[in-house]
């Protein structure tokens, strides 16, 4: 059982292998979003930092659509959510982060949690089935294949480096920080 710190999140583990590691990060990056994003409404959920036009509910979507990418998608070859088929991906590269202001805070995060719920479930079945050095079915449009731990590590890179974003964007909404 993970500690959990004073913001709800499980501390990722101090002396554990390898899998528990980087799973115990992930796990605290995800919390994270979610602690960064909780108790907004819509117009904290849209709010801007200077130009940027990144929003806290675009990053919601975005990493919904990320998480279904990488381990529905990606790794085992299956559909994710089925509003990402129905996208025009070619007129608009950044449809994720644009359209989440046509949605409300609650389909935001339902949206982000069940594609984290759906992961977590396909990251179970690929560690049963060869651990972390389990092959990608799909893979690159070169024929290298990531594993299991590459994905890991990328999913860690990519919601450490939009939580850096989440604090601009929630300390400009209502002045909450914190790492």
């Amino acid at each position: 059982m993970p500690d959990i710190d004073e913001q709800g999140r499980p501390e990722p583990p101090l002396a554990e292998g390898e899998l528990a590691t980087l799973v115990g990060y992930l796990e605290y990056h995800r919390a994270t979003l979610a602690w960064k994003t909780a108790g907004l409404d819509a117009a904290g959920l849209k709010a801007t930092v200077g130009v940027s036009s990144m929003t806290l509910g675009g990053m919601l979507k975005h990493l919904a659509y990320v998480e279904d990418f990488w381990f529905a998608r990606f790794l085992h070859d299956r559909e994710g959510q089925p509003l990402w088929g129905t996208v025009d991906w070619k007129a608009d590269p950044d449809w994720d982060w644009h359209s989440a202001i046509g949605n409300t805070p609650e389909e935001l995060r339902e949206l982000w949690q069940d594609a984290v719920s759906r992961s977590r479930a396909l990251l179970d079945e690929a560690l049963a089935d060869g651990g972390l050095d389990r092959l990608s079915t799909r893979a690159w449009g070169d024929g290298r294949k990531v594993n299991v731990r590459w994905i890991l590590v990328h999913m860690i890179e990519e919601y450490a480096r939009h939580n850096g974003h989440a604090d601009l964007i929630r300390e400009s909404v209502d002045g909450l920080t914190g790492e």
